[in-house]
């Protein structure tokens, strides 16, 4: 059915016997970076596996980037464009056009496959051997009439000063990033970008993972920028006035929802220090939205 569907949690699929599509097809390995240098090469070396002997590409689209990601890129083999910065949607847009796979699978700078997400592509995508599966029971629980699945969701591991936060609404966290070409775009929105499918969609064992904000200072500098972005969309949504609901009383319902009632703080330290400041950039999206709002009147 057309959209984005997460198959019901607990519901148990009948295991897929083979690959979906039987015949050889390639894969693009699609990302958008900018100042990577510090998380490309990881990000590459994962990826890898997925596009060597033939098998695809990876199409990086980088915005000028000051530091070695363009260097870096090129050693890997990746084809490069250079690109000004278009915003979230349109960028990583630019770079599935740019695909030329049967499949892709988009990627961030920051993310990286596991050894399992890897070993699922292989078997399901590019029809390799399952024994090179490392939990085969667990590849892919879809129903097994949808042979011709346009997309899949994939669990998203998200890391915080290094450690991986698994409560507080960060995990699973299902991302669709690997579809059939021409079956997906990403919705055109200053942030918070989520691909739609045009398709019915699976899921795949394994995980993406998210070496993000490795200091506190990268995650305020992100969270101020994002706030900035989000202030736009929330200003377009009448958001404008000065709400001391919106600006006040919303963070705090936010921190106190993901740190207790959804389990935050079993993640230590790292889980407070992440609530705490994601309810600051709450706070920080609405006040800038009165503040547009202020400067265009």
């Amino acid at each position: 059915m057309p959209g984005n569907s997460i198959p019901e949690p607990g519901r148990q699929f009948p295991l897929l016997l083979s690959p979906v599509y039987p015949l050889t097809v390639t894969l693009s390995v699609v990302i958008i970076t900018y100042n990577e240098e510090a998380n490309l090469p990881r990000t590459l070396e994962s990826v890898k596996p997925l596009v060597s002997d033939v098998k695809g590409e990876i199409i990086i689209v980088d915005s000028h980037s000051t530091d070695r990601t363009v260097e870096i890129a090129r050693a890997y083999g990746a084809k490069l464009f250079l690109e000004d910065w278009k915003g979230y949607a349109a960028q990583k847009n630019s770079a599935i056009d740019k695909a030329g796979g049967d499949w892709i699978l988009s990627l961030d700078g920051d993310e990286s496959v596991d050894d399992e997400l890897c070993a699922s592509i292989r078997f399901v995508i590019l029809g390799e051997a399952r024994s090179s599966i490392t939990n085969p029971i667990d590849v892919c629980r879809i129903p097994f009439i949808d042979t011709n699945l346009r997309g899949f969701w994939i669990s998203r591991k998200n890391h915080f000063l290094g450690r991986w936060i698994k409560h507080g609404g960060f995990w699973p966290d299902p991302k669709l990033r690997l579809f059939r070409r021409g079956a997906a775009r990403f919705e055109d929105r200053p942030v918070h970008e989520d691909a739609k499918l045009e398709g019915p969609a699976g899921r795949l064992s394994g995980t993406l993972i998210h070496h993000s904000y490795p200091t506190l200072s990268d995650y305020i500098a992100h969270m101020n920028r994002y706030s900035s972005l989000g202030a736009e969309m929330a200003a377009a949504k009448s958001h404008r006035g000065f709400s001391r609901m919106n600006i006040v009383l919303r963070p705090l319902a936010t921190f106190l929802y993901n740190y207790f009632f959804r389990l935050g703080f079993l993640d230590g330290p790292e889980g407070l220090l992440l609530h705490l400041y994601h309810a600051v950039y709450v706070s920080w999206k609405y006040a800038k939205a009165w503040e547009l709002a202020n400067q265009g009147r």
